[in-house]
């Protein structure tokens, strides 16, 4: 079995305006490439949320980084960077972007790498969230219709996690909407020795 891969962090910090962001890194994989290219995407995909959440702003009063590991075994290495900015108004912004890899190449999976070609898991998935959002009577900005082709998602415990940015479907209050879905559920449409395979409860 693979064993987890060491994880460590930078922050870049700055007294005025306050700014403190976590950088996130993988050490120590026997392939060194492949930790490049995750170590890599990390920093690219945080720092394009930081400049999309005004990180170079006059306004920009605050903003905060965090990072939380959400599966880190079997070859598969998932994680979620939250960027937390306020620039003024009523209410700061977060964004969160995750990303999930194999270790051993390094390849940042896509939502559409998990599942079989011609799998319609799109239409899948969003039955699926779509029963949930019912079941859960959650607030919604206009009636839902389906997920995006490259929708965001994290890998953990057992599970697919499709999640919406803040007013991507509901309301600021209602804060991030995550929809967990049991890997056991979608068996039938997922690639064979892909990701998800390889997360299946024994």
């Amino acid at each position: 079995m693979d064993l987890p891969v060491a994880v460590g962090y930078r922050i870049l910090q700055k007294e005025s305006p306050k700014v403190t962001v976590y950088y996130p890194f993988v050490v120590g994989l026997g392939n060194q490439q492949a930790e490049i290219k995750i170590n890599a995407a990390i920093v690219d995909t945080l720092n394009k949320i930081l400049v999309e959440l005004g990180f170079h702003s006059p306004s920009l009063q605050e903003m905060l980084g965090e990072f939380e590991i959400k599966t880190n075994e079997r070859g598969i290495f998932s994680l979620s960077l939250s960027v937390y900015s306020f620039t003024g108004g009523a209410h700061g912004m977060t964004i969160i972007k995750s990303l999930s890899f194999d270790v051993s190449s390094g390849q940042l999976y896509e939502l559409s790498d998990l599942f079989k070609p011609n799998s319609d898991y799109v239409t899948k998935l969003s039955s699926i969230i779509a029963g949930k959002i019912k079941d859960w009577k959650t607030l919604l900005l206009e009636p839902f219709s389906k997920i995006s082709n490259n929708q965001d998602f994290y890998l953990a415990d057992h599970s697919l996690v499709i999640y919406f940015q803040l007013y991507e479907i509901t309301p600021y209050v209602a804060g991030f909407p995550y929809f967990p879905i049991p890997i056991l559920d979608i068996q039938d449409i997922i690639k064979p020795n892909g990701p998800l395979n390889k997360l299946l409860p024994f």
